[in-house]
């Protein structure tokens, strides 16, 4: 892009949030495209056709950046290769509509990230308009899920009544005897944790059930018991403060076991929702004072980075893996020098 006359290069930060984003969005394009074939519901139908409108809208964007930049176009996820649209529903309407209320509170997320990191107008522009475009989907879906008596709110907290400042240790350091109740910060974080683990679960079920390799089948399977698991342990710190669990999406996934999804874009979204729960995590001791819950974000943190780790080691055997932007290997371009 030429400003003021200059040639104004991607910074590192703006190419590898435009090629992240190519790939989720090619891949979201594939499900999406699936979604909408199986969609049933007259009102959850055109929020599909949204989500799909804006995925589509995007890589179009993203596809003429990188042709301007001379940068090599990810390969991505296509329809022809990643998915069967006629293959039998997988998932329930109330599902997808869930689905995309969650990936678009993801996107809100990762679209401010991408505008704060971006430096060329041209791309602080363009996720401006994804972050707009966004909030729609997010009100959209959010507003149907009410509307359905389908939204899950978080608990509800009493009223202050005067401003209180913390008198003893304990409130941060009680961790073997009686603990005190979590406050409003641990509880937002732990029930949207539920929440997306229990996404997760749902998500990895349905692509068990379709998977086809073995190794992905056992991997997927260890996913499912490792978010149950999750949702357990943050049940128990709801139920220790007399909070209500929110409930699951099991139900909201059918009987068939014909292919639906390549595995290879199965376990990208597997991946990637494993990098989101990390980052969240991290959120999650960030603003959790008590320390066992500190504790327990940490210990559950470890337990997805070795679980991410095989994933990775899956993708990367059967070339999967699509390299991202990386720099220049400056010693081997010495060598190289040398041997000349």
């Amino acid at each position: 892009m030429m400003e003021n006359g200059k040639q104004i290069r991607l910074t590192s930060m703006e190419i590898s949030q435009l090629w992240a984003q190519y790939l989720n969005d090619s891949g979201s394009i594939c499900i999406l495209t699936y979604f909408l074939e199986k969609a049933e519901d007259t009102e959850i139908k055109p929020v599909i056709e949204y989500a799909l409108k804006l995925s589509i809208k995007h890589i179009e964007k993203l596809t003429s950046i990188f042709i301007e930049e001379k940068h090599a176009i990810p390969h991505g996820f296509k329809i022809e290769e990643d998915v069967d649209i006629t293959a039998p529903r997988l998932y329930s309407d109330i599902y997808v509509l869930n689905f995309i209320n969650q990936m678009s509170m993801v996107g809100l997320t990762t679209y401010g990230a991408s505008l704060s990191g971006s430096t060329r107008a041209d791309i602080t522009d363009f996720y401006m308009e994804c972050l707009s475009e966004t909030m729609q989907l997010f009100k959209q879906s959010k507003d149907l899920l009410l509307s359905k008596g389908l939204y899950i709110r978080s608990p509800y907290l009493p009223n202050l009544e005067k401003a209180e400042f913390v008198k003893k240790q304990r409130f941060v350091w009680d961790i073997i005897g009686e603990k005190r109740p979590l406050i409003a910060s641990e509880i937002s974080n732990i029930f949207a944790n539920i929440q997306r683990n229990a996404l997760g679960a749902a998500t990895l079920a349905g692509f068990c059930q379709v998977a086809q390799d073995k190794q992905v089948k056992k991997f997927l399977v260890r996913g499912i018991e490792m978010a149950k698991k999750h949702i357990i342990l943050f049940g128990k710190k709801f139920e220790e403060s007399n909070l209500p669990v929110p409930t699951t999406w099991a139900t909201e996934i059918t009987d068939s076991t014909v292919y639906t999804f390549s595995d290879k874009l199965m376990m990208f979204f597997t991946t990637a929702l494993i990098g989101l729960s990390i980052g969240y995590y991290g959120t999650g001791v960030a603003q959790s004072p008590r320390v066992d819950i500190g504790v327990m974000y940490n210990r559950l943190m470890a337990e997805i980075e070795l679980y991410s780790e095989d994933g990775s080691n899956i993708m990367i055997n059967n070339k999967w893996l699509e390299q991202p932007p990386i720099a220049s290997d400056r010693d081997e371009l010495a060598k190289a020098n040398l041997n000349d």
